[in-house]
């Protein structure tokens, strides 16, 4: 069975990088039909890439199964750039017949209009002081290791998956007001641009709440949440969790990577 729907978004893949759940992301491609595909920014990670990163016949899958639902199933797909592959922005605005690739986007629902585009453009560390972004993002690796490591243990113990840095954000006092400020401020965007609500990643925190009059989504991430957002034929917008939709969308046994997913799916 597949699940049919109106649009799907993803953001904060990071193809490329040892951490990214290509193959659950894999999965989920090959369980959907969307008639609109939105990668809304950092997809393919450059920065791990020019370190050396780490490429997979996995993440060759993951662009197959793109290019497939662009070449046939007619599907129209929007990247947009993300500040990882802040390459793309020396050659922005691109458009070959149903793939476009641009900063941001207006998606236009049978709900309104909704402004799309990643986020970063509210993060000054990003936008201003690459070079410190750069050692964050450094830090953040060095914690996804440890967090893997920390993982293994846990599974030898028979416990499931917990995220370190997700209950860092959760509980250190200026992670939590960074994701304050960085949703307000992308909100009162969308109220500049007209648009009822706004759709965007980067902070790898998934959401779908009102603000204020704003209707505001972040797709989350591939590497820790496994989120992803979806548009119902009627309008309606629903965050999709892996662990969820695996339960709903199972695994065929001669599907490739069956075992990996599955692992993720019962919390290893």
């Amino acid at each position: 069975m597949k699940l049919h729907v109106r649009t799907i978004i993803l953001s904060d893949v990071h193809l490329g990088t040892s951490d990214a759940k290509v193959r659950e992301v894999n999965h989920f491609l090959r369980r959907t039909r969307c008639a609109k595909l939105i990668l809304n920014g950092d997809i393919i990670d450059g920065w791990q890439l020019r370190r050396g990163g780490s490429w997979t016949k996995a993440h060759t899958r993951f662009i197959r199964l793109v290019l497939k639902k662009l070449e046939k199933r007619n599907t129209e797909v929007v990247y947009l750039r993300g500040n990882h592959d802040d390459i793309l922005a020396n050659f922005l605005p691109l458009a070959f017949e149903n793939l476009r690739i641009a900063e941001d986007h207006i998606h236009e629902g049978p709900r309104g209009r909704y402004l799309v585009l990643h986020g970063d453009v509210f993060d000054t560390i990003t936008r201003n002081f690459v070079w410190l972004a750069h050692l964050g993002d450094w830090g953040y690796q060095f914690l996804l290791k440890l967090n893997r490591a920390y993982n293994v243990w846990r599974a030898w113990r028979g416990k499931e998956y917990w995220s370190l840095s997700k209950a860092i954000k959760a509980r250190v006092k200026q992670a939590v007001s960074h994701v304050g400020d960085f949703e307000a401020h992308i909100a009162q965007l969308a109220r500049e641009h007209g648009c009822a609500g706004v759709i965007c990643g980067h902070i790898h925190t998934a959401a779908d709440k009102m603000i204020g009059d704003v209707h505001y989504l972040n797709s989350g991430d591939w590497v820790e949440s496994l989120t992803a957002i979806v548009e119902h034929w009627d309008g309606r917008f629903e965050l999709i969790e892996f662990t969820d939709f695996v339960r709903e969308h199972p695994l065929e046994e001669d599907e490739p990577e069956t075992e990996e997913i599955a692992a993720v799916a019962l919390g290893a």
